[in-house]
């Protein structure tokens, strides 16, 4: 209610579905139905998956919500029906509806992997951002265009529990609930400002790129927090070892691996190992207090097995300090590195974060980061024409080409 003052109502909280909690599909039979009902249903489908992030090792989805025109809400438990009977039926049965996903970075992976990809996307989060909403999670969405409050208090659980609790499927089943009118506004809203077209390309970018296989990460033992301690390679031999052993054991037992052990105990190790120390041994990890807790504790002879093979490594075995870097260096280090493309990013990235204010868009939506490091690092050419045909190579799409294509040439002519 709104009082004397002018506070603003309260934003009522959408406690349920409206047509109810739909019970889990788990059966092929049941999976069999679904096919059906989606294929009879008419209009695009929202989609969703629930995962166990920081719980489970893998990113497959425990749990998937589909919700269309005639078919109503299904919750899918994809588990039991993968890989015997697969989800092809259900793939065809939506080949023809547009997939309205929120942010659908985080799910097309692991509806891809089981099996399911959509051909047309509308990612309602990616829309909202081209529309310059500087909140874009799901529920702030909710509230200001929709008027209700979806409460996220399950966005982290672990959804790998079985049985699901009942106040967790309501919460899986809201999340579908809204997707198409907001999906219905925010299109309403992009042909409005004249956007619609860049939201086609980049939500069939999102698709596209879905569709590649994932090269894997070359050294991935060098994202471990607290690594930047480290100063030897004898040390960085033991990050690398010990984060082998613990992936190779996450893996086989289905947990994140930062519940069997932390990356701050792999970090403490390695930073404590000086030239001519002693091997680390139970003492030193008993005095380190994430490799005391329950789960660390009960792999002890796994790390120091793993520390002892990293101490015992032929020099030429080590890994190097640092990876040959594929790309530009940081843009900070340009002036002392090449003051001639420093001169290039000065002149050029204020002009593109006016823009991008402008035409109220974050820049990182407005153009890549890396495609324009790599183009002012080493433009081949300055004129216009030479500006768009590197950016089309870099992988930037047509529109933002369009767009930021004359400013960066105007302002390296002015060079």
């Amino acid at each position: 209610m709104t009082d004397d003052v002018g506070t603003t109502p309260e934003v009522p909280i959408l406690q349920a579905p409206r047509d109810g909690v739909p019970d889990i599909i788990d059966t092929p039979d049941g999976l069999a139905r679904l096919a059906t009902s989606m294929g009879a249903g008419t209009g695009p489908v929202a989609v969703d998956t629930e995962r166990a992030q920081g719980y489970r090792y893998s990113g497959r989805a425990y749990l998937l919500q589909f919700r269309r025109e005639g078919a109503g809400t299904a919750l899918l438990d994809p588990v039991p029906v993968l890989p015997e009977p697969g989800l092809s039926a259900l793939q065809a049965a939506l080949d023809d509806a547009e997939w309205i996903i929120h942010a659908a970075t985080q799910d097309l992976p692991c509806l891809v992997d089981a099996g399911l990809l959509p051909r047309r996307l509308f990612d309602t989060e990616l829309a909202a951002r081209l529309l310059g909403y500087p909140r874009v999670a799901l529920g702030t969405l909710a509230e200001q265009l929709l008027g209700v409050r979806l409460l996220k208090e399950h966005s982290a659980a672990d959804w790998s529990v079985r049985p699901l609790p009942a106040d967790w499927l309501t919460y899986a089943a809201l999340d579908v609930e809204l997707l198409m009118e907001l999906r219905d506004i925010l299109s309403d809203q992009l042909v409005a400002a004249g956007k619609d077209e860049w939201a086609r390309q980049e939500f069939a970018y999102l698709l596209d790129q879905a569709s590649v296989p994932v090269t894997p990460r070359v050294d991935p033992w060098r994202r471990t927090s607290g690594i930047h301690g480290v100063r030897s390679t004898r040390a960085l031999a033991v990050v690398r070892e010990l984060w082998t052993a613990r992936d190779e054991l996450a893996r086989s037992l289905d947990k994140a691996p930062g519940r069997i052990l932390g990356d701050e105990a792999i970090a403490a190790v390695a930073t404590g190992i000086r030239e001519g120390s002693p091997v680390p041994d139970a003492r030193t990890l008993q005095a380190i207090p994430r490799f005391n807790r329950r789960e660390a504790k009960r792999y002890r002879q796994t790390w120091l097995d793993a520390i002892q093979r990293a101490m015992q490594l032929p020099t030429g075995e080590l890994p190097p300090m640092y990876l040959p870097s594929e790309g530009p260096p940081p843009p900070r280090t340009w002036p002392s590195r090449d003051p001639l493309a420093a001169k290039r990013w000065e002149a050029v990235r204020p002009v593109l974060t006016d823009l991008a204010e402008t035409l109220a868009i974050p820049i990182e939506n407005l153009i890549p980061p890396d495609p324009l490091r790599r183009m002012l690092w080493t433009p081949t050419g300055i004129d216009e024409a030479s500006v768009r045909a590197q950016l089309a190579e870099l992988g930037v799409r047509a529109w933002q080409v369009d767009v930021v294509a004359p400013q960066i040439a105007a302002s390296l002519a002015e060079l």
